[in-house]
This record gives C-alpha cells, sequence and structure tokens, in this order.
C-alpha cells in the first residue's frame, strides 16, 4: 500500500517534517511493508520556508531584524534562482515571545526582511504570512520600507495608529520598483469587520474581549486612510493586517497551501498512491478556511483518493469533515489524553498512528 502523509505543524508542539516523521514510524510499526511518501506542509505560517528548502533546495540567508515586541531576532529567508522565500513568523511570530500584548506589536521587523531579501538581489519575494504576533495593519512594515506619517506612530502597534494621518506611502513603492511582491496566505479575512483581523485572530495573540471593539475600530480608520476597497479584499486581514500593507503595495495574493503543494509537486506524488494523511494541531472549525487539510484533502478528491487527519484534537463534526473531503479524523488527546498529547506530543501521535494503520492499512 502506497501512502502520501502531507500534514502542517502540530502548533507548539511539532513542525510540519516531526509530525510527517512521526506519523511515518507510528504507522511503519504496524504495517511495515506499507510505502510511505512523505510531504510536509504549510499554509503560510512557521514552517513555510522549512517545508520549501526541503523542497526545492535553494540557500539559506539571514537577517537580524526587530521582533513583535523590538527585540532583536534572527530571520532566516530562502533564496532560489531570483526569488525569496519570506515566512512573516521568523521575524515578527507569535511563537518568538511570551508576550501577548497585541496592541503594541510591531511589523517592522518583516519589511526589514524584505528589505534584506532586496539586498540579496532578488527580482521576486514570496512572503508566507501566517502565525504573527502582530495587528498593526501592516503599519510597523510600510514604515519599515519608508513610509511616513504627519502624525501618530506607525511603529508602535495598533496604539499608536488611532491618531495617524497624512501616510506617504511613494518611498515604499519606490523602494519596491522592479520586485515582484507575491502574497502567500490562505486567511480569506479583511482587515475589519466581524471577519476582520481583530475579531478572528486577535484573541489568540492576547487580545482581551473587551478590547475587541475599540481595537478593530483603529484598523477600520487605518484602512479607510490608506484605501477602503484593498482593507475590504479577502487576504487583508492575514497575519493582523500584514495581508493589507502587502497588497496595498502591488503584492498578487495566492493559496499558501497551494505554494508548497505546487513546489513539492504533490498532485504528481498522488499518482499511484492508495491514501493520504494529513493533519494539524487542532482540526476544528478553522480548518476549513484554506487550511493545510482542507487543502489537502481537495487535492486528494482531486486524485480519487481517501484523505484522513491525525490531529492533536478533533473538534469538528462528521458532516463538517465530509464536506472538507475527510473521511476520518483521529485524535491525540482522545488516545493518550492532553497531558501526554502536549508533552510527549512526538510519541502521542506515533501511538496514534500505530492505531489508525490497523484500520486503514491493508
Amino acid at each position: 500500500m502506497r501512502v502520501v502523509i502531507a500534514p502542517d505543524k502540530f502548533a507548539g508542539t511539532l513542525t510540519a517534517n516531526q509530525a510527517a516523521a512521526a506519523i511515518a514510524r507510528g504507522w511503519s510499526s504496524r504495517a511495515p511493508h506499507d510505502h510511505l511518501d512523505l510531504a510536509p506542509m504549510s499554509d503560510g505560517g512557521p514552517g513555510f520556508v522549512d517545508c520549501l528548502e526541503a523542497s526545492i533546495g535553494g540557500v539559506f540567508q539571514q537577517a537580524e531584524v526587530t521582533g513583535p515586541y523590538g527585540e532583536q531576532v534572527t530571520a532566516k529567508f530562502l533564496v532560489k534562482d531570483q526569488t525569496a522565500y519570506l515566512e512573516s513568523a521568523q521575524a515578527i511570530g507569535l511563537h518568538l515571545t511570551d508576550l501577548r500584548e497585541p496592541e503594541q506589536a510591531t511589523s517592522y521587523g518583516l519589511g526589514e526582511s524584505i528589505r534584506a531579501a532586496i539586498g540579496a538581489g532578488v527580482s521576486r519575494i514570496v512572503i508566507g504570512v501566517g502565525g504573527t504576533a502582530t495587528n498593526d495593519g501592516g503599519a510597523g512594515l510600510l514604515a519599515s520600507l519608508g513610509a511616513t506619517c504627519a502624525a501618530g506612530s506607525m511603529t508602535t502597534g495598533t496604539q499608536g495608529l488611532a491618531t495617524v494621518t497624512g501616510v506617504d506611502l511613494r518611498p515604499v513603492l519606490d523602494a519596491m520598483r522592479g520586485v515582484e511582491l507575491v502574497l502567500a496566505s490562505d486567511v480569506d479575512s479583511q482587515l475589519s469587520g466581524l471577519f476582520g483581523a481583530t475579531k478572528t485572530f486577535g484573541p489568540q495573540k492576547g487580545l482581551a474581549e473587551e478590547r475587541l471593539p475599540a481595537v478593530d475600530g483603529v484598523l477600520q480608520q487605518w484602512g479607510d486612510l490608506l484605501d477602503r476597497s484593498t482593507a475590504a479584499a479577502k487576504g487583508a486581514g492575514a497575519g493582523g493586517g500584514v495581508g493589507f500593507a502587502l497588497l496595498l503595495i502591488g503584492a498578487q495574493r495566492v493559496s499558501g497551501v497551494m505554494t508548497i503543494a505546487d513546489a513539492i509537486d504533490l498532485s504528481q506524488r498522488l499518482k499511484g498512491a492508495d491514501l493520504v494523511i494529513t493533519g494539524e494541531g487542532s482540526f476544528d472549525f478553522s480548518s476549513r478556511a484554506g487550511k493545510v487539510p482542507h487543502g489537502v484533502a481537495e487535492l486528494a478528491g482531486q486524485a480519487l483518493l481517501p484523505c484522513i487527519v491525525m490531529a492533536g484534537q478533533v473538534v469538528i463534526g462528521s458532516r463538517e469533515m465530509r464536506a472538507l473531503g475527510v473521511e476520518a479524523a483521529y485524535s491525540m488527546i482522545d488516545l493518550v489524553g492532553e497531558t501526554n498529547s502536549y508533552g510527549q506530543a512526538g510519541p502521542s501521535l506515533e501511538q496514534l498512528a500505530h492505531r489508525v494503520a490497523r484500520n486503514w492499512s491493508r
């Protein structure tokens, strides 16, 4: 039996590479004669550049940039031919700090990463956007690339945006002249509103419930000041508004999942397979919004293959699961409990894969 293993990261516990390897070890311990093809995935968030490097090669470069709360961090990016692949989480990721003060977090460091990529002489920059600690509407990114304002602050998170006026983007457009920008993200959120960056992702970044309306209002004001139609575009809310800033300066938006899938030739690798396994930390309702399991299941469906999910937890019903093209989903927490799922994620995922192989391997 031929099995393609294409999981995302298990946030906070396992990278996509580690998750794929753990599933393979567990599966092989039950079905040693099955052929396993490991294809770690990403939707543009943490692990984006590692997945690409493992598949297309290239050379990693790094830059010292400003982290979300002003600390210096080392952000790596991948250069292949004339293209640089950046990952927003490398510079401004939620995982970089224990602080949860999104009203103060800045995207300035991602702009510094873009400048470093331009300095490397590339003509195309693909930016995977996801997993950020920021919610500043991309203001810090724009300031890093040369944008100025007449009043207020673009570098101190949303707390400085409320009084911003007179934004000049001409230096940014000059700096990006001759460089093709690509936004790789599957987040459909607009910049503000009911399904905007703040209300959708603010709580997981530490934003208190009672602050949501006020902070969302600041981002709405920011979007209206710069370009209302771009603020309303799908993907503008990615990365706490990093998507808005990138779209504003001419980025083309593409699917993060499909960027990886194309790079690793996943559709071709599915030909001749018997089963596809994907996974992520939490298989929930957000998985419908272009996350890795959704993208992998879609490609599996096109290849007429069954697709199953292994996850830390499963909080989605069978009807929704089927709508995503997933045959079955299996939870580590249901098998080994919450403590072991987080504290011993690798062995727990191996154990789950061993158990699932009993049902699915021939």
